[in-house]
C-alpha cells in the first residue's frame, strides 16, 4: 500500500505512543496515577448533562445538524465573549463551531497554506500547530518559549526575511506546556507584528477559565483591531469539562474563518445536534460554578508545588492551566525520566519533548486526577531516588 509522502513529515502523536507505554506499566500490574494528560476527571456542569439528555430524547434531532452550527451555539458564543471579555462577534460571520479546537487548528493550516508558506509556531508548544502545518506542505520556524522570558517568544529576534515570508503565527495562553501566561501588552505587540507583516495570527485560548489567585487571562481579540488579522481558538474541554464531547470554536477573522467552513464542509457534516443544544447551555453556565471548580485544581495545584518544593527542585510560578512544567535531573533526557518514573513509581508524567526540541529537559505534571491520586503521586515521586536526590 502506497504511503504518501507528506505523512513521512508527520511523527506518531506522541501520546498516543506514551499510552501504550502507560497500558503495557499496568498489565504489569502497577497503578498508574496519570498525571501526563489533560483529561478532566471532574464532570461537566449538571445543567449541561440534562440539555444534552433532553436534546437526545428529540427524534427529529438526529439527523444532520447542518455546516455552520446552530445560529443559537453561534450566538451563545458571541454572547460568551462579550460577557467574558467585552468583545462583540457577529454570529453570523464571525464565529465557526468546532469538533473540538484540535480539527479547527488542523483544518484552518489546510484552509490557509501552500507548500511554499511559512508558519511560525511556539516552541515547545502543542502539537498540531506544527503537525497542521507540514500535512499542508509548509515549512515550520520554532520560536523559542524561554523561562527567562517568561515563556514569552521574541518577537524581535525572529529574522525580517522569515517574518516576510510568515503566513501564520500560532500563540496559546494560557500556555500548554509552560503554564505561561501573558497581557494585553504583549498581545497588542503580537498583533501589530502580525499586522506589519501581512500574517494571520491564531491564538489558542483554551485554558482561559481556568485561572488561579485573581489572574483574568485575557482574549486576544481585546486587543483594539485585533478582530482584522487574528483568529482565536477555544474550547469547552476544559473550561466545562467536556474533553470527551469534541466542542469547541474559532472566532475573529471572518475572511479566515469563511475559509476554515469551506474545509470543513468537505471533511465533517457538523456537530451533532444535542450537542450543540448542550454546548449552548455550557457557554450560559454561572461563573460561580467556574470559581469552585478552579478552587479543586488550585488545591491540586499546591499539593503539587509544595511537593516540588520539599524536593529541592525547581518551583514555577503558576497563575493559570491545569498544568505544571518543571525540569528534570540534568543527566536524563525528559522522556528517559518520564519512562523510569512510570516504570518504577506508576506515576506518569508527560515528557517535554513532546511538545518540541524546546521541551527537552522538563516533565508536564497535569492536574486533572482527583485531589488524593495527586498527593499519593506526589508522595511517589518524593520516595523516588532519581527525583528525590534531583537538587
Amino acid at each position: 500500500m502506497k504511503r504518501a509522502k507528506r505523512l513521512a513529515q508527520v511523527a506518531d502523536y506522541p501520546f498516543a505512543r506514551w499510552a501504550e507505554r502507560v497500558d503495557a506499566a499496568r498489565q504489569q500490574g502497577l497503578d498508574v496515577i496519570r498525571l501526563d494528560i489533560g483529561n478532566p476527571d471532574l464532570p461537566p456542569p449538571d445543567a449541561v448533562i440534562d440539555a444534552l439528555c433532553q436534546a437526545a430524547n428529540e427524534p427529529s434531532h438526529h439527523g444532520y445538524a447542518g455546516y455552520r452550527g446552530l445560529p443559537a451555539l453561534r450566538e451563545a458564543v458571541a454572547s460568551y465573549y462579550e460577557r467574558r471579555f467585552g468583545v462583540t462577534l457577529d454570529p453570523t460571520c464571525q464565529v465557526v463551531p468546532l469538533l473540538g479546537s484540535k480539527e479547527g487548528i488542523i483544518n484552518l493550516s489546510l484552509a490557509c497554506l501552500d507548500p511554499e508558506d511559512l508558519v511560525l509556531v511556539p516552541d515547545p508548544g502543542y502539537a498540531p500547530y506544527a503537525a497542521g502545518a507540514v500535512l499542508a506542505g509548509a515549512t515550520v520556524y520554532q520560536m523559542p518559549l524561554l523561562a527567562e522570558r517568561g515563556f514569552l517568544p521574541d518577537l524581535r529576534a525572529i529574522p525580517d526575511t522569515v517574518a516576510r515570508r510568515a503566513v501564520m503565527m500560532w500563540l496559546n495562553y494560557p500556555n500548554n506546556p509552560t503554564a505561561g501566561t501573558v497581557g494585553l501588552e504583549f498581545l497588542a505587540e503580537a498583533v501589530a507584528f502580525a499586522r506589519r507583516h501581512g500574517i494571520l495570527l491564531c491564538h489558542d485560548a483554551p485554558y482561559c477559565d481556568l485561572a488561579y489567585n485573581g489572574y483574568s487571562p485575557p482574549s486576544i481579540l481585546q486587543v483594539p483591531g485585533a478582530v482584522e488579522t487574528v483568529v482565536e481558538f477555544n474550547s469547552l474541554s476544559k473550561t466545562f469539562s467536556m474533553a470527551g464531547w469534541r466542542a469547541g470554536m474559532a472566532v475573529g477573522h471572518s475572511g479566515a474563518l469563511k475559509l476554515l467552513a469551506q474545509v470543513k464542509s468537505n471533511i465533517d457534516s457538523g456537530m451533532f445536534l444535542p450537542l450543540q443544544n448542550a454546548a449552548t447551555v455550557a457557554l450560559a453556565t454561572p461563573p460561580t460554578w467556574i470559581a469552585h471548580r478552579n478552587q479543586i485544581y488550585k488545591q491540586r495545584l499546591d499539593v503539587v508545588l509544595s511537593g516540588l518544593e520539599r524536593l529541592g527542585l525547581e518551583v514555577p510560578a503558576v497563575r493559570a492551566s491545569p498544568y505544571v512544567w518543571t525540569r528534570v535531573p540534568d543527566s536524563l533526557t525528559s522522556e528517559t525520566f518520564a519512562r523510569r518514573l512510570l516504570e518504577k513509581s506508576g506515576v506518569a508524567l508527560a515528557p517535554g519533548s513532546f511538545f518540541g526540541p524546546g521541551g527537552e529537559g522538563y516533565v508536564r505534571i497535569s492536574l486533572t486526577a482527583p485531589t488524593e491520586r495527586v498527593q499519593t503521586a506526589i508522595s511517589r515521586l518524593a520516595s523516588w531516588p532519581a527525583w528525590a536526590g534531583a537538587s
